[in-house]
């Protein structure tokens, strides 16, 4: 069975930093972060096709860093300057099946990891 296994998260006073890291069971081409707090809709965070950049959503521009090794199978999401609205469940996501300008919406992500929390304290 394919899996996402997220790491990293924890508690942070706003300004801070921390790195969440996703390991796959399996290569995926397509690999993302969203996140989620409860009552809201699931947000992308960031997502990369292949070797292509990644895209970011409007609010973590500038703040949050994507990486990935494709060789490891690993996804890395590098948050600075958190903020309070930063607090989230924070997902890996892979096996895309959109187009280019779908990278951000949850709907066309078919494997989940099993989240982990970012909380940041103002």
């Amino acid at each position: 069975q394919v899996q996402l296994v997220e790491s990293g998260g924890g508690s942070v006073q706003a300004g801070g930093s921390l790195r969440l890291s996703c390991g796959a069971s399996r290569y995926f081409f397509t690999l993302a972060w969203f996140r989620q707090v409860p009552g809201k809709e699931r947000e992308g965070v960031a997502a990369s096709r292949g070797s292509g950049p990644f895209v970011y959503a409007d609010s973590v521009k500038g703040r949050f860093t994507a990486s990935k090794d494709s060789a490891r199978r690993i996804i890395y999401l590098e948050m600075n300057n958190l903020k309070s609205e930063d607090t989230a469940m924070y997902y890996c996501a892979a096996d895309f099946t959109g187009q280019d300008d779908q990278l951000l919406s949850e709907v066309h992500y078919n494997t989940w990891g099993q989240g982990t929390q970012v909380t940041v304290s103002s």
